[in-house]
């Protein structure tokens, strides 16, 4: 998969609305090609010299390594968190169907352009 590179990004929202209006933006936008928004969860974690606890819904979102500086850049700006969690792990492997599919999702429309003028 050398240029290939399928990421798959991690972050928390406070409540299912926001986590479901960042995941319809980041697919609409064509940054992810599919975010699955998880049930709530217990988060603990400390902030600013205190344990804190807060129950927030998971996103996992599948986007190629291209396509995640302006995904980073859309999460930070839609995120209402002060420092929100962004993680992206890179896959090692994958069906290569599903990698397929994550790229050709991913596509921004500038370069599917390019590409439906080139043949």
């Amino acid at each position: 998969m050398a240029g290939r590179s399928v990421l798959l990004v991690m972050t928390t929202l406070p409540d299912a609305a926001v986590a479901a209006t960042i995941a319809r933006a980041l697919v609409e936008r064509r940054l992810a090609a599919c975010v699955s928004v998880q049930p709530p969860c217990l988060s603990v974690y400390r902030w600013r010299g205190a344990v804190e606890q807060a129950q927030e819904v998971p996103l996992l979102i599948k986007t190629t390594a291209d396509r995640y500086p302006a995904l980073e850049a859309t999460l930070r700006d839609m995120h209402p968190y002060e420092v929100p969690e962004i993680v992206a792990l890179d896959t090692a492997q994958g069906l290569p169907a599903y990698i397929d599919w994550v790229f050709s999702e991913t596509i921004d429309e500038d370069e599917r352009n390019k590409q439906d003028d080139h043949g």
